[in-house]
């Protein structure tokens, strides 16, 4: 039977051989990425596709002109969306933006 020491050796000899056989086996295949990507005249886009930056951006909201206008604070608002506090419960027609 092994002792406790024997087998922390043992670990930390088999850690230090997976390092180095995967830092070879990385080297290997990355040699052989380069030398396809040199045979075949391989692009950025052609490997990974086009960047975040050339998709189509989703198209914002549109500016809508203001149609109300309150005298007081000069505040807008355009008719959309919840009427805001300075209107509410007044007639509309009176802070129509001419």
């Amino acid at each position: 039977m092994s002792t406790l020491k024997e087998l922390i050796a043992q670990k930390e000899a088999l850690e230090k051989q997976i390092e180095e056989t995967r830092q070879a086996e990385l080297s290997e295949a990355v040699n052989k990425v380069r030398e396809l990507i040199a045979e075949y005249g391989l692009t950025q886009d052609d490997l990974f596709g086009t960047t975040r930056d050339t998709k189509k951006a989703k198209p914002e909201g549109s500016k809508v002109a203001a149609k109300y206008r309150d005298p007081v604070s000069g505040k807008e608002w355009s008719g959309r969306g919840l009427a805001p506090k300075w209107l509410q419960g007044r007639d509309k027609s009176e802070f129509l933006i001419a």
